[in-house]
Formats: structure tokens, C-alpha cells, sequence
């Protein structure tokens, strides 16, 4: 395996079935360009003329778009800065912690990450999508699914207040799992 000697830029980015590490390498001599997504070479450009541009590829499962904007600062300095469906990372993320909630949980000695999207309802757990039941319940609504034989539950209810909206709470063996800032 060839050394990655013209690594410029690694990103973390945290997407509903895991968080993703990019990788970029740009050779302003060689002209070459490298995307690695999660160790995985997913774009490879030898003898590029152009030093600038941009490189698009997809993240995991659900094979988000992401960009790599490569743009001359001065002389021979290059500024890379990486799209997420079309938003910068920051301005992704910042929407992600609206739509998104996230939970780490450790059961039996494995830990899981639990993700619900807001928007869908739809719940991950460590890259998989999971099945789900929904119920309306007194106060709210609950969504109820399993991990490693163990009963979970997500109960939506209403914080009273408008600018609040509703609270997502994971409870899992009777015990309230606190929200995790990733």
C-alpha cells in the first residue's frame, strides 16, 4: 500500500448510519487527486492540469452527496473545504443537530450509536436501519424497536413551549439514555 504522502485535509462527518471519515490527497506537482471514504479509495485522478475544482462522490448507506471544493488561496496554497448536499460541513452539521438525535449506549459490552431523524421518524442504529413500531400513546407518540434483544422505546412528547418543539427521550430497559452531542 503506497504511503499517503500528499494527504491535505480529513474530515469526520457524522451521518445517521455512522460517522464517516474522508480522506483527501492532492499532489499540486503530480497533479493527482485521491478521495478516501472510510479507508476506501472511492476517486482516484492522476496528471489533473487543473489544481482546482471540485470532486463529488457519495457516503455511506444512504449514499449522501458530498463535494470536495479545491480553490487556489495564493501562489501555490490550496484551501479544500468539503460539501455535504450541497452545505458546507459546519452549516450541515448545525442543521443535522435540528433534524437529527443521537444517542451512545453501551448494552452487554457493545456500544451502539441510535440515531433518529426527525423528519422521517425513521431510526439507525450502527449503520442499519431499524424496524420500527408506532404507537400514540397518552402524552405523545413512542416508537418502539429492539437492539441486542433489548426493548427500546423513543417517546415524543410536546416540551409545552413552541420555540422548544417536541422532546425525544430514548429510553431503553426502563432507563432514560442521555442525548449525545457528537
Amino acid at each position: 500500500l503506497e504511503k499517503m504522502t500528499d494527504l491535505v485535509a480529513v474530515w469526520e462527518v457524522a451521518l445517521s448510519d455512522g460517522v464517516h471519515k474522508i480522506e483527501f490527497e492532492h499532489g499540486t506537482t503530480s497533479g493527482k487527486r485521491v478521495v478516501y471514504v472510510d479507508g476506501k479509495e472511492e476517486i482516484r485522478r492522476e496528471w489533473m492540469f487543473k489544481l482546482v475544482g471540485k470532486e463529488t462522490f457519495t457516503v455511506g448507506a444512504t449514499k449522501t452527496k458530498a463535494a470536495i471544493n479545491i480553490d487556489a488561496v495564493s501562489g501555490f496554497a490550496y484551501e479544500y473545504t468539503l460539501e455535504i448536499n450541497g452545505k458546507s460541513l459546519k452549516k450541515y452539521m448545525e442543521n443535522r443537530l435540528k433534524t437529527t438525535n443521537t444517542w451512545i449506549l453501551n448494552l452487554d459490552g457493545t456500544d451502539y450509536r441510535v440515531v433518529l431523524e426527525k423528519d422521517t421518524m425513521d431510526v439507525w442504529c450502527n449503520g442499519q436501519k431499524m424496524e420500527t413500531a408506532g404507537e400514540f400513546v397518552e402524552d405523545g407518540t413512542e416508537t418502539h424497536f429492539t437492539v441486542a434483544d433489548h426493548n427500546c422505546c423513543i417517546k415524543a412528547v410536546s416540551s409545552g413551549k413552541r420555540k422548544e418543539g417536541i422532546i425525544h427521550t430514548l429510553i431503553v430497559n426502563n432507563r432514560e439514555i442521555p442525548e449525545a452531542v457528537e
